[in-house]
Formats: structure tokens, C-alpha cells, sequence
């Protein structure tokens, strides 16, 4: 499901309307920065445990909760690059980061998603949202991997699995794109065999409830894509009173410039 955002949008009067553009790089940033903002997050980090998990977008998440910044690619193990399903060099890579009141905790993950209790927070990438906002992470771990484990303990448990996608990721139906296929049914893969898990527990972000989060505006994707470093470029239509929507414009140009993210190598370059 979408993360709830309450918004008072009631004296249609005075609803104002605009159109933004985010690109990828902006959108990951934008994010971030609502998802590190969340009450329940800011808890986490402060006063009980908090899971960061390897993703690109979770690597923007990290800077802006605890200023740490890790190169994207660095901070994540699948990715798609280079026209390929691969993953980051092992040499390369910074692994998930688990936290206690601020501090951090060396642990394998599944160990650290063991000792998690109430008012404990996880956050977690993907690879697709769907208009019902059910997300799916790319697997090509055989065991699962992450998401896995994370179905398997933290879900279970009802700990809050907050996943930040950007809407460059939007799918028709995760329960489609999940059906009829596999690891071990695939006879070809670019790249390295996958399968997508379907999330249904999970609270997603979007650019839309990122700024319904972080400025009170109600938000519509209406176009995609683009050209000149545009490419899975975003257009959100807004609406939200004149403050609210003043607020929204800021928000997305402090974000605007975001470096694209990089992958100077990977598992299979």
C-alpha cells in the first residue's frame, strides 16, 4: 500500500494548480528526503532500531538520516546497468546498515531482523510500484535474499517496511509482472536470472507522497520520459493551496541538479 498521507484539500477555492519535472537522480533525492522525515523513522533512528537496506534510492536515504554518503552503486548489490540485470562488484560494496539509537550494529541481517520489536523501522528499495501500490523487489539471490528475509521476520512480526520507489518504476500489476515465472523457468536472462517478489506489506513512497509529506500538496503522475538526461523523467501535476503549492515548488528545486547516479563498474562490465 501507498504510505497514508493525510491531506485538507476541502475549500476547493483556493486549490492551485502546477506542473513539475523530476529525473531520476531528483526524484531518489526527493524521496529521501520524506522518508527521512517520517515520525516513525526519526523514532527509529533515535530511540530503537533501524534497518537500512543496500538500494540506489536507499543510498540518498542514508545520507539524509544520518549524513553518511555512499556512492549509489557502492550501496547496493542488484541493479540494472548498462542494459543489463547485474550487481555491484563485491569488492565495491558497502553493506545494509543497521542501527540501535544511532549507533551502528555489525550484524548479518537476518541476526539483526531477529531482534526487531516494536517501534523498530525497516526500509527497503524496489524495482516496481503499481497503481495499488503494491511494490516488487528483483531478486537473484536463490534463497531470497533481503526481501526475503524481510517477508519471512520483519513482516511477520508487523514491523513497518517503509520502501522508497520512484514512479520511473511504475507497473500495470506487480501480481502480473510476479506470475508464471522464475529463476529456474527462464532460458535466457540479460544478465544474471532473476525473479520479481511481489510486496503487498510494504509502505510505499513516490514522488506523489513525498510531497504530499513534505509540502501538503495532492499529487498526479499525468506523462514519462524524455530525452537529453531526461530519460525516466517524471511529470507530476500539483494541487494544493497557494502556500502549499509555494512550498512544493521549493522543495522540488532544492532537488533539482541532482547528479545522475553513476556505475563506473559492475559485477558484469
Amino acid at each position: 500500500m501507498f504510505y497514508p498521507v493525510n491531506l485538507d484539500l476541502g475549500d476547493t477555492s483556493r486549490v492551485q494548480q502546477g506542473v513539475l519535472v523530476l529525473n531520476p537522480a531528483e526524484s531518489k533525492r526527493l524521496i529521501a528526503r520524506a522518508v527521512a522525515g517520517l515520525a516513525e523513522v526519526r523514532h527509529a533512528y533515535t530511540d530503537a532500531r533501524l534497518a537500512i537496506t543496500n538500494g540506489t534510492t536507499n543510498s540518498f536515504v542514508l545520507e539524509e538520516i544520518t549524513g553518511e554518503k555512499v556512492p549509489a552503486y557502492q550501496f547496493s548489490i542488484g541493479m540494472v546497468a548498462d542494459g543489463l540485470l547485474t550487481m555491484s562488484v563485491k569488492d565495491d560494496r558497502v553493506g545494509s546498515k543497521f542501527l540501535h539509537k544511532g549507533e551502528p550494529v555489525e550484524m548479518e541481517a537476518r541476526d539483526f531482523f531477529k531482534t526487531l520489536e516494536r517501534g523498530d523501522v525497516v526500509i527497503k528499495g524496489g524495482n516496481a510500484v503499481d497503481p495499488e501500490g503494491n511494490a516488487g523487489v528483483i531478486v537473484g539471490n536463490e534463497t531470497g535474499g533481503t526481501i526475503g528475509a524481510l517477508l519471512g521476520i520483519a513482516c511477520v512480526r508487523g514491523i513497518p517496511l517503509i520502501m522508497p520507489v520512484g514512479l520511473e518504476k511504475l507497473v500495470p500489476s506487480v501480481r502480473d509482472a510476479a506470475a508464471g515465472w522464475g529463476q529456474l523457468t527462464l532460458n535466457y536472462a540479460m544478465g544474471m536470472s532473476c525473479w520479481l517478489t511481489p510486496v503487498t506489506t510494504g509502505l510505499v513512497v513516490t514522488e506523489i507522497q513525498a510531497l504530499g509529506i513534505l509540502a501538503g500538496v495532492r499529487g498526479r503522475l499525468v506523462a514519462a520520459g524524455g530525452v537529453g538526461g531526461s530519460e525516466g523523467a517524471v511529470i507530476l501535476l500539483l494541487e494544493g493551496y497557494e502556500e502549499n503549492l509555494d512550498k512544493a515548488i521549493e522543495v522540488v528545486k532544492a532537488v533539482k541538479g541532482e547528479p545522475k547516479t553513476e556505475v563506473p563498474r559492475h559485477h558484469l562490465s
